[in-house]
């Protein structure tokens, strides 16, 4: 299908002929639509799940078997396409350059490229250094489309909550994401995380919306000036960040999800784990009914993840798998069993109230 990293665009044709049948065949079971904006807990959500050997394959048959619905959501709005960079030299915990061609791939297919962007604010170093180091700048150069890196534009204070003391702190975040007038895609990975068991499109979004002053480098050393944002939203530990996910998702979250499973990671996430060869790719326009299915791919306990519980009370999304309908084969097929980070029993302790004191 590809020679290095450039994608062959008659074999995505040959994709989309595929997924155009499939879409079609999912249409006359009357299966409904799903807004972009997530399914009420009583409706039915669609996730089109793809398997093979390519990673970029999956990912476009991924979107093209609901190819009509993400163009009616997009419609006139900006795309802005969210990579999961945690890490700027970590390929393994980053979103691959085939998986973002294929996304620019299948919206130019729909005609929805112009004006599109790929945005980020890395974790771990300067987001520009990190879309070098994967090959997004030969993509931007081949679609046409900007690198925008939140760092360097301006940002928007929201307030989230502090398990230490009980009160609002303030964050400055990106208005880009925050701005319900763009769509928003968050291409995440399937990962274990050590503190919210897994992580994978919600938690994308919300923890790439704190900005970091340029320059900004983990374990280089704090330096008047070079902070980031992000360990605010954390909270302060295991209830905190729950906690912080769950309100923010009201005004961060996808428009559609992406998850790139071709390549997982188990143990020791978001950085520090090891390789599950997986080969799936999820793709839906409710991005709750998607992370619940990926933890499912993941072999994971749904009821050890707080946040994704939180989110289902609220009725934020479809959780009920009998109430989701997956395109593509079996669910049971495909599901892997991912180590749990070393410290998973100290992220359950969400699941007992703390004490008053």
């Amino acid at each position: 299908m590809k020679t290095g990293t450039t994608i062959c665009r008659r074999e995505f044709f040959r994709a989309s002929l595929f997924g155009g049948l499939a879409a079609a065949s999912a249409g006359r079971l009357g299966s409904p639509t799903i807004a972009a904006e997530g399914a009420p807990a009583g409706s039915a959500s669609r996730v089109a799940l793809t398997t093979g050997d390519n990673r970029a394959d999956n990912v476009f048959r991924g979107l093209d078997i609901l190819r009509k619905e993400i163009g009616r959501a997009v419609g006139n709005r900006r795309v802005v396409i969210k990579p999961n960079n945690v890490s700027t030299e970590i390929q393994l915990s980053a979103t691959h350059a085939d998986c973002l061609e294929a996304i620019l791939e299948f919206l130019k297919s729909i005609g929805k490229l112009d004006g599109a962007v790929i945005a980020e604010s890395a974790a771990t170093g300067p987001t520009m250094e990190g879309f070098h180091n994967y090959g997004y700048p030969r993509l931007a150069a081949k679609y046409g489309v900007k690198l925008i890196d939140f760092d360097q534009q301006e940002s928007k204070t929201v307030h989230v909550f502090d398990q230490k003391d009980f009160r609002p702190h303030a964050v400055r975040m990106s208005p880009i994401l925050l701005n319900r007038d763009n769509f928003i895609i968050s291409v995440a990975k399937l990962k274990t995380h050590d503190l919210v068991v897994a992580t994978l499109s919600l938690k994308n979004i919300i923890l790439g919306a704190p900005v970091k002053d340029p320059g900004f480098r983990w374990g280089k050393g704090r330096t008047p000036g070079k902070l980031t944002q992000k360990p605010i939203v954390h909270g302060s530990g295991i209830y905190g960040i729950n906690y912080n996910l769950f309100s923010l998702s009201e005004r961060l979250h996808p428009d559609l999800a992406v998850i790139d499973g071709f390549d997982g990671m188990e143990g020791n996430g978001p950085t520090n784990g090891t390789a599950v060869d997986h080969r799936v790719c999820l793709v839906s326009p409710d991005w709750l009914a998607a992370d619940r299915v990926g933890v499912e791919l993941m072999g994971i306990d749904f009821s050890k993840i707080g946040y994704l519980n939180y989110c289902a009370k609220a009725k934020r999304g479809q959780t009920d798998l009998d109430r989701i309908e997956i395109l593509g084969p079996p669910l049971a097929r495909h599901v892997r069993h991912y180590k749990l980070s070393d410290n998973i029993e100290r992220q359950l302790i969400w699941q007992t109230p703390p004490k008053r004191a």
